[in-house]
C-alpha cells in the first residue's frame, strides 16, 4: 500500500495523527507540484477534522489556506465568540463566516451589529446580511 493509501485508510478509520503524518510529509503550500499543492490542502483540513486548532491558528498567521479551514471550522462548530474575536484581529474571512454563522441561526441583529462594529464599510459583509434578510 503506498503513502496515499494509507494516508486514505488512516482517514477513514479517524487515525488522525497517522493521517497527518503521512500527508504532510508530502504538502507544500502554493507548490509548482500540484499534487504537493493538494496534499497542503488536504493537510489542513486534516488538522481541522482532527481538532488541533491550536496548530491551525499559528499556521493561520501566515498560511491562508490554514485560516481559511480555521475559520471554516469555527463555524461549523458554532464558535462565534472565537470568530469574532478572529475578525476584531483583522481577519476579513473569520467576519465572513461569522456573518453567515449568526444569519443562519436567525441571529440578524448580531449579524448586522458585528458588520457595524468590526467593518462598517466593508460592502461584502453587508450584502450578506442583506442577502440572508430575503425571503
Amino acid at each position: 500500500m503506498d503513502r496515499l493509501e494509507q494516508a486514505r485508510t488512516a482517514e477513514r478509520l479517524q487515525q488522525w495523527d497517522v493521517a497527518i503524518a503521512l500527508v504532510s510529509a508530502r504538502a507544500e503550500c502554493y507548490s509548482d507540484d500540484p499534487d504537493a499543492h493538494d496534499n497542503h490542502l488536504w493537510h489542513m483540513d486534516l488538522l481541522a477534522r482532527a481538532g488541533w486548532l491550536p496548530e491551525l491558528a499559528e499556521r493561520a498567521l501566515t498560511d491562508v489556506h490554514a485560516r481559511r479551514s480555521l475559520n471554516r471550522s469555527l463555524g461549523e462548530q458554532g464558535r462565534d465568540a472565537a470568530l469574532r474575536t478572529r475578525a476584531e484581529n483583522g481577519d476579513l474571512g473569520a467576519l465572513y463566516v461569522l456573518v453567515r454563522l449568526l444569519c443562519g441561526t436567525n441571529r440578524m441583529q448580531e449579524a448586522w451589529r458585528a458588520v457595524q462594529d468590526i467593518a462598517p464599510e466593508n460592502e461584502y459583509a453587508h450584502r450578506i446580511v442583506a442577502g440572508a434578510r430575503r425571503p
